[in-house]
């Protein structure tokens, strides 16, 4: 038989558990309700720092998209090797079938002076100079050339490549990728920077405009603590005000990205194609907006309570 004394503990808790839980979900739509009530100052606080968080995701995305041009220009890493004029189209297709049997060469792709000529004399201005100086001329002033992929990293091919006597130059872009990625990383420093002090800037916004509401309530608050309410009791709508705040921030910023590469992505499109490429501007997948959503609820709900925990310490013992 169940011990009557049990059985009333076990009531007292679960009443309490459940009363808990129904403050939180009263204080969770109550604080919406504030700011229904409040339509333009909502709308100003929220678009102050949808702005901080757009700005640093933006950063953020345009330095991905970069990082992946880069690995797509990385994934080509062709050596161009200009061979000597002496060497003839035949040597040259010779060369070419010697380097594939390589194990550090990928593929070899073989550019005749003939071939070069006529890439030339697709060009209007450069017709017109091969006209003046004669096809002949022009076709004994350019090499054969060599479009080398190499297996493994370009250096070594290169330095292999350039001691051949019938390579002229040889020229690869290593040198431009480094100055890349080192331009990507100082990029992703500066947008993890902007990213603390704008999400501090949003931090103190919501603070800010929590700590208002909470002198604008400070009897009704006085009230509750002569009452014998606790902090967190009184605390629990202005977390959920913050949360709120960062929530409808968060998915502000989400359009206003979502806005903005909409605009740009014709004009990258047609960039990239006049270059030959098919890029295209990537955004913020499904995980990644609902972190950014969650994280700008936590920041919000973070802000919050920093300012209420203050504030109501401030006013408890004015109000007892």
């Amino acid at each position: 038989m169940p011990n009557p004394a049990a059985r009333r503990v076990d009531d007292l808790h679960h009443g309490r558990m459940r009363t808990w839980l129904a403050h939180h979900a009263r204080s969770l739509v109550t604080s919406l309700g504030r700011l229904w009530q409040r339509p333009w100052a909502t709308a100003l606080t929220v678009a102050v720092m949808a702005l901080a968080l757009a700005l640093p995701l933006g950063l953020w995305l345009g330095v991905q998209n970069a990082q992946r041009l880069g690995a797509q220009v990385q994934a080509t890493r062709t050596l161009t090797a200009f061979l000597k004029l002496e060497v003839d189209p035949v040597a040259a297709q010779a060369l070419a079938q010697r380097l594939r049997e390589r194990p550090d060469v990928a593929a070899v792709a073989v550019t005749t002076p003939e071939q070069s000529l006529a890439r030339m004399r697709e060009r209007a201005d450069l017709a017109a100079a091969i006209d003046a100086l004669g096809p002949g001329q022009a076709r004994a002033a350019l090499p054969s050339v060599l479009d080398v992929i190499p297996r493994g990293a370009e250096a070594p091919l290169a330095d292999a490549l350039q001691a051949l006597p019938q390579i002229e130059r040889v020229q690869y872009d290593a040198l431009w990728q480094q100055r890349l990625q080192a331009w990507l990383g100082f990029a992703s420093r500066v947008v993890a920077v902007l990213a603390v002090l704008l999400g501090l800037g949003a931090l103190l916004v919501v603070g800010n405009t929590v700590r208002l509401d909470i002198q604008s309530r400070r009897e009704e608050i006085g009230v509750l603590q002569l009452l014998g309410a606790s902090d967190g009791f009184v605390q629990r709508p202005f977390l959920y005000l913050g949360a709120w705040y960062g929530l409808l921030a968060g998915a502000l910023a989400l359009g206003v990205l979502t806005l903005a590469a909409s605009a740009l992505a014709p004009s990258l499109a047609a960039l990239a194609a006049r270059y030959g490429s098919q890029f295209a501007l990537q955004g913020l997948g499904l995980l990644q907006a609902t972190m950014v959503l969650a994280g700008a609820g936590v920041l919000g709900w973070m802000g919050a309570g920093l300012v209420s925990g203050h504030a109501l310490r401030q006013l408890r013992p004015l109000e007892r």
